[in-house]
């Protein structure tokens, strides 16, 4: 479990692919102590350490991490986000972060507001129902503030912190991150997805049927 508070960035020193998947060598700009299997959100995708040194960590990603993150778009010198995973007691400063990735959201406009700058995102419609406005949403590892959404899009406000110690500085116009919604709201549309009468993200079920009733014994 992590919070989408960034503790450091790293640089990628290799992506080493392997056909559909890929084993990943890290720099952080801070973080040291690794502990073998230990979780690190890259990006906000939960990977395990499976091997480090005084300054690096290395971790592999499956064929299902590259298939659902834009970690397939990293190559060595690579701006990352890292959190390591949090630990019992620890103050939750941003939100209830699993690391598992949803989908992929793509940086539709950047503009000035003062000092702080507005990302406009779009992102599959299916997943519209778990953002609300001033709910939260983890962009490549970062928790943030909905300001606006939409049925497929959204919008945050990135202040002058959060440019300077993430790689978000880096997206522009096209830019393909990875994005986790709110996983309280996940249960919760999930648990009534059969009374609502609607599908669930990523999945082609059919809601409330005659079928579901009869089993169901009504």
């Amino acid at each position: 479990m992590f919070t989408g508070l960034v503790e450091c960035t790293g640089n990628v020193l290799a992506a080493e692919k392997r056909g559909t998947e890929t084993r990943l060598c890290i720099a952080p700009a801070t973080m040291r102590d690794f502990v073998m299997g230990e979780s690190i959100a890259i990006n906000g995708t939960c990977l395990t350490v499976e091997n480090f040194g005084g300054d690096w960590f290395s971790a592999y990603a499956s064929a299902e991490t590259m298939g659902c993150t834009s970690l397939g778009n990293l190559r060595s010198g690579s701006l990352v986000n890292l959190e390591r995973a949090l630990a019992l007691g620890d103050r939750l400063g941003g939100h209830l972060v699993s690391g598992h990735v949803d989908c992929i959201a793509k940086v539709a406009s950047v503009t000035p507001a003062g000092e702080s700058k507005i990302y406009r995102l779009s992102y599959p419609g299916e997943y519209g129902p778990q953002v609300i406005a001033k709910g939260s949403v983890a962009l490549d590892g970062i928790s943030l503030t909905v300001n606006a959404c939409g049925p497929d899009w959204l919008e945050v406000n990135i202040i002058p912190e959060t440019q300077r110690v993430t790689s978000i500085s880096k997206w522009t116009a096209g830019t393909g991150v990875n994005m986790e919604t709110d996983l309280i709201g996940k249960y919760v549309q999930r648990m009534i997805a059969p009374w609502s009468g609607g599908p669930l993200p990523g999945t082609s079920k059919d809601g409330l049927t005659e079928e579901f009733l009869r089993k169901n014994g009504f």
